[in-house]
């Protein structure tokens, strides 16, 4: 996928999609630990998700980080809404707070 990654852009992808990661890597081949640990929290909801490899531009991360005003990666996005990193949806997995999210996911 080729990004310009403005503001436009990067909104969209989380208007059209109802569960976002944007991650270093891959779900398939993680980049880093943190990612790892997304991907993995994502994959046992059983849920489709659009993830955004941030390692394929260097622009990406800059212009990611600045947009959602989120200064790590990955970062996760529900229903529009930025919930946090890895570190905050693994305790909301934990906690059973993101299944109540993902359950109400717009379709």
């Amino acid at each position: 996928m080729n990004f310009n990654w403005t503001p436009e852009e990067l909104q969209d992808i989380v208007d059209k999609n109802s569960i976002v990661l944007f991650m270093k890597g891959t779900p398939e081949e993680p980049r880093c630990g943190f990612s790892n640990r997304a991907a993995s929290v994502l994959n046992k909801l059983e849920q489709p998700y659009a993830s955004v490899n941030i390692l394929t531009d260097p622009r990406a991360i800059p212009s990611v980080c600045a947009w959602s005003d989120f200064p790590t990666m990955p970062q996760i996005f529900i229903n529009g809404e930025l919930i946090g990193g890895s570190d905050i949806a693994l305790e909301l997995y934990e906690s059973g707070e993101l299944q109540e999210m993902i359950s109400i996911t717009k379709s």
